[in-house]
């Protein structure tokens, strides 16, 4: 089996928790060490992995290696009222191919997802994505991807996959199972007009920095509608996140990047979450180590937090609301239990009429109500029909 080939978490780290309190993280999850070895996986509902791979990381060469200062900050923090089993699976290693580490992630990811365990990666490049996207493969099920960037990673699509050029390589490549591709974050600056203009045209999300830091709950509806999450380091401000070769002046803030990943928790669709292009080589006091732990404990809580809710399970605990636009009624559903919207999209599929529901948010309702028909809307209807 692949899990057998991971590599025990660094001595280091594993050393630090000795000197922990009896309630930190660090004494209170399962750890893969050189001398009790791989944990248990049942019972388990989330897997830490880390994979020593960097090797195609653009402008960040050295990614992929100094995670235990990671682990070092997550392990010193306590856990909230959680109720849930965390195992800390150690390291892919590098293969003698960039191929070869791909092929264990993808096999490892796949084995974890199928019996219901939450893989939180911390990388190495974000090209590792594209082997967490055919983990998928054999789920035979479509799949939405959710990546916070301040670039959309089109890139020329070379016989190398490359941090710049991975997405290409997704869209692309067979068997493609992408249904939706979201992205949180981007600059307009640094993706060309060619590259705006394609993600339009495969009616795909994107929603700019600006917009999404006036209001950070525009990202809870993409993300309960997401099955993997990949964070590019670089979509988070220098300032607040130094160890990445592609830092710039401006990005998200360390608590808003920490609010994002608790959304990605709560969403009950999340079965992936990845943090990439970290290089501890640039991280000044190791902010940034620090950063991403808190990251991934926010995301574990919002995975504590997750509740199941769907309009078509129990439409008793939900209000509907019908509104009519132009010729066509919209069914839009509001949780009596959280509060979140959803909005029914009526399509036709050889010739048989079919709907689904798709997250949305109050602001969509309002939208709909002023007659015109809600963005997010459009995009899932162009998709199915």
């Amino acid at each position: 089996m692949s899990l057998d080939l991971l590599l025990p978490v660094e001595d280091i780290a594993v050393a630090h928790t000795a000197l922990l309190a009896d309630l930190s993280l660090g004494k209170n999850i399962k750890i893969h060490t050189k001398q009790d070895g791989l944990p248990q996986l049942k019972n388990a509902q989330i897997a830490i992995l880390g994979v020593l791979e960097g090797r195609n990381a653009v402008d960040n060469f050295g990614t992929g290696k100094g995670l235990e200062n990671i682990r070092k900050y997550l392990y010193q923090m306590f856990p909230g009222n959680w109720h849930i089993n965390i195992v800390d699976l150690g390291n892919v290693p590098q293969g003698k191919e960039v191929d070869d580490t791909f092929y264990l992630v993808k096999d490892i990811i796949s084995q974890l997802i199928k019996n219901n365990i939450t893989p939180i990666i911390i990388g190495g490049s974000q090209d590792i994505t594209y082997a967490n996207y055919r983990a998928y493969d054999n789920l035979e099920q479509t799949v939405n991807l959710t990546v916070v960037d301040n670039k959309f990673d089109l890139g020329e699509l070379e016989h190398t996959t490359t941090s710049h050029n991975f997405l290409h390589k997704i869209v692309m490549d067979k068997p493609n199972n992408l249904f939706n591709y979201s992205n949180i974050g981007f600059q307009t600056f640094f993706n060309s007009q060619e590259e705006i203009d394609l993600v339009d045209k495969l009616y795909f999300d994107t929603y700019r920095l600006g917009e999404v830091s006036n209001d950070l709950t525009i990202v809870e509806p993409i993300l309960r509608d997401t099955d993997i999450v990949s964070i590019d380091i670089g979509a988070i401000r220098k300032g607040d996140a130094p160890a990445n070769n592609n830092a710039v002046p401006n990005g998200f803030y360390g608590d808003q990047i920490c609010a994002i990943s608790r959304y990605a928790g709560i969403s009950r669709k999340v079965s992936s979450f990845g943090i990439y292009e970290f290089n501890a080589k640039h991280d000044e006091r190791e902010q940034t180590a620090h950063l991403i732990a808190q990251m991934i404990w926010y995301f574990i809580e919002g995975y504590n937090l997750r509740i199941d809710e769907y309009p078509f399970e129990s439409k008793s605990e939900y209000k509907k609301y019908i509104v009519l636009l132009e010729n066509e009624s919209i069914n839009f559903y509001k949780s009596n239990k959280s509060e979140r919207w959803w909005m029914e999209i009526t399509y036709f599929n050889n010739k048989l009429k079919k709907s689904t529901l798709i997250p949305c948010t109050y602001q969509d309702y309002l939208t709909a109500n002023n007659q015109v028909y809600p963005k997010r809307w459009l995009k899932t209807f162009r998709k199915l029909n």
